[in-house]
């Protein structure tokens, strides 16, 4: 049995997904990053493994999300992709209609326009939290409210309070004004999911053509709050698709089978056992010209398997 494992690793959360040749999830993981990434990939790999039916065999591996790299060197991943592409393409498969997808993760949200399957712009925000389910859940913790019943209060809301959104501190501060005022809860939650939209769409999605067909995916995308706001703002549906909270990894899977089919070489998947090695991850700063680039480099027994993060090719050569 053909399988193909896809890793997204974010800054918030890591997902696992393996899927089968007919674009079936086999198994699959989603586990929060914690500040280490490196054990959990190695924890989510030991949990696809213990997912997986007798007679898989994995046979390619891509990884994508801000920590691809580092999980591609310690999988063996056989093709490692940015984001934006993994997420259109999982899109794309679920809804080959799609024109506009919103996606918004735990600490970054992005926006990707498809003009006849093809990725013809994006935007991306990774500076700022406002609008991430980062803020999201910790306003949720601020008013003693379970995160996954955000989006219930929002839809009982009958006069949504306006919530000044273009900072995570003005948004907090005008929340407890509201609050203060004697706003009804439910006014207030659904009053930031608003909020969280038109920031949003003033400023990762600014200057976009947006047109339906729209997906929103993500893992804010459990928010029924946030998709009402998406509706309303637009008059008309914006669809999840199933497992949305796992696109990225879905697309990465995707795109290895693709890959390994084009050229039908053999994968160079590492193998379960890299859950029981040790990794060290250190950086340093490169001072060869006046850019100062931040170098990261992940070892094992005290040799470089790769380093990555400089504007040139300079480190990346690391001896066999």
């Amino acid at each position: 049995m053909e399988t193909y494992l896809g890793v997204d690793v974010g800054s918030v959360t890591t997902k696992l997904v393996l899927i089968d040749r007919g674009h079936n999830i086999v198994a699959s993981i989603y586990l929060r990053t914690q500040g280490n990434p490196v054990d959990m990939v190695k924890q989510g790999l030991e949990e696809i493994r213990k997912q997986m039916p007798p007679e898989a065999e994995i046979c390619g591996v891509a990884t994508t999300g801000s920590g691809r790299a580092l999980a591609g060197v310690i999988l063996g991943a056989d093709l490692v992709k940015n984001e934006i592409t993994a997420h259109a393409i999982a899109a794309m498969e679920h809804v080959p209609e799609v024109q506009t997808i919103f996606e918004i993760g735990g600490q970054d949200s992005k926006i990707i326009i498809i003009r006849d399957d093809v990725v013809v712009d994006f935007g991306m925000n990774s500076v700022c939290a406002a609008g991430t389910g980062s803020f999201l859940e910790h306003q949720a913790e601020r008013l003693n409210i379970r995160i996954e019943a955000f989006g219930d209060h929002a839809l009982r809301s009958e006069n949504p309070a306006r919530i000044a959104g273009r900072c995570t501190v003005f948004a907090e501060s005008d929340m407890i004004h509201k609050q203060q005022m004697g706003y009804p809860i439910d006014d207030i939650i659904y009053g930031l999911c608003q909020s969280m939209v038109r920031n949003y769409l003033n400023n990762v999605a600014l200057g976009k053509e947006i047109r339906p067909k729209m997906i929103f995916q993500g893992g804010v995308a459990f928010n029924k709050g946030i998709i009402k706001a998406f509706s309303e703002t637009f008059h008309t549906e914006v669809y999840v698709p199933p497992h949305n909270e796992l696109m990225g990894a879905i697309g990465a899977a995707f795109l290895v089978h693709e890959e390994m089919r084009s050229n039908h070489d053999k994968t160079k998947f590492k193998g379960f056992g890299v859950s029981e090695t040790e990794y060290k991850i250190s950086s340093f700063i490169c001072k060869a010209c006046p850019n100062l680039c931040e170098i990261s480099q992940i070892s094992v027994n005290g040799r470089v398997l790769a380093r990555w993060g400089g504007r040139c090719d300079m480190w990346e050569r690391v001896e066999a």
